[in-house]
């Protein structure tokens, strides 16, 4: 059986950034500015700086499978809204962008959220399929790369172990909480990465290896996705793979020119309420 799309026209204004993307992005530059130069209570300077930036990948992230899907065949991701990189479009605003923005601020890992819903009836290859689903997590390995590139050339602070595990910073400490809060956002891509091209039901890493399965393996595949998400869950905060998580994520940090110093002194300040 054929499908003929339902969709032939691409709005015009398909393409064209959302205001609501427009305005977290402004928040973002507004609160790294602030953060920068010390402007207020730098706390709440951080935590708009991490949240609104963590809100950026999340549209990119989704408008990645959004771009490579409407290529791929499936041109009714326009007239959903899909490139307009409106959070408000997406199939689930909860599991999207709510779920992960609270994971962030309390256990301070990126935590993957809802997908875009891609017709799949359009997509003629299971490569195309497969590229589709691999363009979320590859456009997070992409920006923590790119967050990270001022510490791969040196421009953060350099920091000294001053014994008992105790680190201080040499030479100028101006502007230290953007540093930090800097490394914390880089971080959270480094786990958005990780944890989104895990081979399980429900992520994009299984969404990625489905297509390539046979017809009664891809059926008991997709019974268990609207599960694998909430497992992974469990696991990373009730058994020792959160451990072991964090373990990897932290060496592939420090790969990038991150440190775990900085990135945990962030994700404090993130947490202004605390102490």
């Amino acid at each position: 059986m054929t499908y003929e799309p339902v969709y032939t026209r691409t709005p015009r204004n398909a393409f064209i950034p959302s205001p609501v993307f427009v305005g977290i992005v402004a928040v973002f530059a507004v609160s790294g500015w602030m953060t920068w130069s010390g402007f207020g209570n730098v706390r709440i300077d951080v935590f708009l700086f991490i949240v609104t930036g963590w809100l950026v990948s999340l549209c990119l992230h989704e408008y990645a499978h959004a771009v490579v899907g409407y290529f791929s065949g499936d041109k009714s991701v326009a007239d959903r809204g899909y490139l307009r990189l409106n959070p408000l479009k997406y199939t689930s605003p909860l599991l999207s962008i709510v779920l992960p923005v609270v994971v962030v601020i309390l256990g301070g890992i990126g935590l993957p959220g809802g997908a875009v819903w891609v017709d799949h009836r359009y997509i003629r290859s299971r490569l195309k399929d497969s590229l589709i689903s691999a363009a979320g997590p590859l456009t997070n390995v992409i920006l923590a790369v790119v967050v990270a590139f001022p510490f791969l050339i040196g421009l953060g602070p350099q920091l000294v172990e001053a014994g008992n595990g105790q680190f201080s910073v040499a030479g100028d400490r101006s502007h230290l909480e953007f540093w930090c809060a800097l490394a914390a956002l880089a971080f959270l891509q480094v786990t958005a990465s990780v944890l989104n091209l895990l081979p399980i039901p429900g992520l994009d890493g299984g969404s990625i290896l489905a297509p390539w399965m046979s017809p009664a393996y891809q059926r008991a595949w997709n019974l268990f996705a609207p599960y694998g998400f909430i497992l992974l869950f469990l696991a990373l905060w009730q058994t020792k793979l959160g451990q072991w998580f964090f373990d990897v994520v932290f060496w592939l940090s420090e790969k990038i020119g991150l440190s775990e110093v900085l990135i945990q002194t962030g994700l404090q300040l993130m947490r202004f309420w605390s102490s």
